[in-house]
C-alpha cells in the first residue's frame, strides 16, 4: 500500500473513531488533510464531487476490509453520516497463561539478531502489558538455551516484505551446479529457515511451476515488480519438506557410490554401509530421494556413481552442463 494512501486511511479511521456524532461526507472532506489537498482549488480535481465520492467509498471499503466497523446513520439534517464507535471496534482483553506468554515472548526474542528486532521488541512490550510478568524470562521458562535465527542474506528483508505484500520480484540466482546466475521472475509465497539456511518458496513465472530458492544463492539486488500474482497461493507451503526431499532426506531408494578415502564426510554420515576398496577408494551404500545428483556433483572428482544407472546419468549430465558453462 502506498504511504500516501496509508496515511489517508489512518486519518479517516482516527476521525471516525474520534467523533461523538456521525460526520457527513462534506465534513470529512473538509476535516481530513489528504482530501483537502487532493480537491483544493487549483487542482485538476477541484470541485469534482464524483471524484471525491469515488475515493471516499474506496477508502471506506478498505477500512471495513481491514476490520473497522463503520456505521452509516442519518443526522438531524437528513444527511448521511458516518462514525466508528469505539465499543464496536475494541478488541476483547487478551488473557494469557504463564506458558502461553512465555512461549510468545520466546518467539519474539528469537528475532533479536534479525532486521525484525525493532518489531520483536515492540511485541515483547505488548506481551508484558498482556500478562507476561516482568520477572519472568522466556529463556528461564524454557531452559537456558538462548535461541537465535541469524539472517545474514541481504535478500531476506526485501523478500520478507514481498511475501507480506504479495508483490512479484526479480532476482539473479545461481544454482549449485551452474557456473553463472540466471534471472528468475518469482511470485514469493513464504520464507523458512531449515538447518541454518533460509529458503524462499514461490511460483517461478518463467518455468510455470513451484520452486524453492536458497537465499545464499541469490546474487545482486532483489527487485520488486508491479502487478498481481498469476498463480494461486497454496494454503500450506511446504518449504522444509521440499528442501528435505531435494537434499535426499526423504529416502525411497538406495545408491551405490565410490568415494575417495578421507573425503565426503557428509556422504559417509548418511551411508548404511562402507566397504574399503583399496587404492584410496571406499564403496558406500546411501539411501536417497530426489536431488541426490545435484548434491553429488558438489564433491567433484571425489565421487563416482556405480548404480543405479539413471542416477549416474543425471550426475554426468550435470557435470557436462557445468563444464560447458
Amino acid at each position: 500500500m502506498a504511504i500516501a494512501k496509508a496515511e489517508r486511511l489512518m486519518n479517516l479511521a482516527l476521525c471516525l473513531l474520534g467523533t461523538r456524532r456521525p460526520l457527513s461526507k462534506r465534513e470529512l472532506r473538509d476535516s481530513i488533510e489528504a482530501y483537502v489537498e487532493a480537491f483544493r482549488p487549483g487542482t485538476g480535481a477541484a470541485g469534482s464531487d464524483d471524484s471525491f465520492n469515488r475515493m471516499f467509498e474506496r477508502d471506506k471499503d478498505d477500512l471495513r476490509e481491514l476490520g473497522l466497523v463503520i456505521e452509516t446513520v442519518e443526522n438531524l439534517d437528513g444527511e448521511v453520516g458516518y462514525l466508528a464507535r469505539r465499543d464496536s471496534n475494541r478488541l476483547p482483553p487478551i488473557t494469557l497463561d504463564a506458558e502461553e506468554a512465555a512461549a510468545l515472548g520466546l518467539a519474539a526474542k528469537v528475532w533479536q539478531q534479525a532486521r525484525l528486532a525493532g518489531a520483536a521488541s515492540g511485541a515483547l512490550q505488548k506481551l508484558r502489558a498482556a500478562g507476561l510478568p516482568e520477572d519472568v524470562d522466556p529463556y528461564e521458562a524454557h531452559g537456558a538455551l538462548e535461541p537465535h535465527i541469524p539472517v545474514h542474506e541481504a535478500a531476506f528483508e526485501p523478500l520478507m516484505l514481498a511475501c507480506r505484500d504479495r508483490r512479484p520480484v526479480v532476482f539473479d540466482y545461481r544454482k549449485a551446479t551452474a557456473a553463472h546466475p540466471e534471472t528468475r521472475q518469482v511470485e514469493p509465497w513464504a520464507l523458512e529457515c531449515w538447518r541454518g539456511h533460509w529458503y524462499l518458496a514461490g511460483w517461478d513465472r518463467d518455468r510455470g511451476a513451484e520452486r524453492v530458492f536458497r537465499l545464499s544463492r541469490i546474487t545482486g539486488r532483489v527487485r520488486s515488480r508491479a502487478g498481481r500474482y498469476t498463480a494461486e497461493v497454496p494454503d500450506v507451503v511446504t518449504v522444509r519438506e521440499t528442501v528435505a526431499s531435494w537434499a535426499g532426506e526423504i529416502a525411497d531408494r538406495s545408491a551405490l557410490i565410490r568415494l575417495r578415502t578421507g573425503s565426503g564426510y557428509p556422504l559417509r554420515a548418511k551411508a548404511v554401509s562402507v566397504r574399503e576398496l583399496g587404492d584410496g577408494w571406499d564403496e558406500l551404500e546411501i539411501p536417497y530421494g530426489h536431488g541426490l545428483d545435484a548434491w553429488l556433483v558438489e564433491f567433484g572428482p571425489d565421487v563416482v556413481v556405480l548404480e543405479p544407472a539413471e542416477l549416474r546419468a543425471d550426475v554426468v549430465d550435470r557435470l557436462r552442463a557445468v563444464a560447458k558453462g
